[in-house]
């Protein structure tokens, strides 16, 4: 398996990174499925690429929500995928304890937005020595996030990353804001930029997220024209029977064209 973290780091202006996935692990088929599919599309652009997937969805709406595999059960999964897909492999973390045993498996720790304040968890992420992606609160100014690349500065981390995921405006609603995805690009870590959950319309369906999928691509393309070093989006083969964000997740079939698009755009920036 080749890691092409270490280079995305090294010059993460270089190459547009790639996070994609299901948002969370569900079958080995499927799973599989979605991470060839991205991976060849990624080989035939030669955009640097990382699978994605959550061993469990901590913060779902509802009690009833399905929420992953856990621990144990996700990283098999994990190692599994890394192996037979050739790439590096990513997760989120939800908890101090977790950090270890996950950045056995993985490339790349992640900590979801709801808990990016949260000292002992950017603590522990940063201890492992792996690279740490913190996704901006919906709740923060960009500027904030400064302070989270201090705690895991000091935390031993060499290597982070910050995502945007969009703001808060009013209730079951999100927003996009340029100029402070600018701010926070200002910061100096590399950004990545979200383009499914930056969609959701957070409890819009009453016991789940509702989204505007459909507005996913006019995003990536603005993001990525303002100069974004990666993108992170969740893709599944048929979308209405994600076990998590079918209210945001974008269709497999329509990646490619998706990155192509992308990769054209970020060619142009840097031309």
């Amino acid at each position: 398996m080749k890691n092409v973290l270490p280079e995305f780091f090294a010059a993460p202006t270089r190459r547009l990174l790639v996070i994609a996935g299901p948002c969370i692990l569900e079958d080995a088929a499927t799973n599989e499925r979605i991470g060839t599919v991205v991976r060849d599309a990624c080989a035939a652009l030669d955009l640097p690429y990382v699978f994605k997937a959550s061993f469990d969805k901590a913060n779902r709406t509802s009690i009833h929500g399905h929420r992953g595999p856990g621990l144990e059960r996700g990283m098999e999964e994990m190692a599994r995928l890394r192996e037979k897909l050739g790439v590096p492999v990513t997760t989120d973390i939800h908890e101090a304890a977790q950090a270890e045993p996950v950045a056995r498996v993985v490339d790349l720790l992640q900590v979801p937005a709801f808990l990016c304040r949260q000292t002992d968890l950017l603590a522990a992420a940063a201890a492992t020595g792996k690279p740490v992606n913190v996704k901006k609160g919906q709740f923060m100014a960009p500027e904030e996030m400064r302070n989270v690349l201090t705690k895991l500065a000091e935390g031993g981390c060499t290597q982070p990353m910050l995502t945007e995921r969009g703001t808060f405006f009013g209730y079951h609603r999100l927003v996009t804001d340029f100029i402070g995805l600018g701010d926070m690009m200002a910061l100096g870590a590399p950004v990545c930029f979200d383009i499914t959950h930056s969609t959701q319309l957070p409890g819009g369906a009453g016991t789940a997220t509702s989204g505007r999928p459909e507005r996913a691509g006019i995003l990536a393309n603005a993001a990525v024209s303002a100069g974004v070093q990666a993108i992170f989006l969740e893709c599944h083969p048929e979308p209405a029977k994600s076990k998590s964000d079918a209210g945001t997740i974008q269709p497999l079939a329509e990646i490619p064209a998706l990155l192509k698009r992308l990769k054209a755009i970020r060619t142009a920036l840097t031309a």
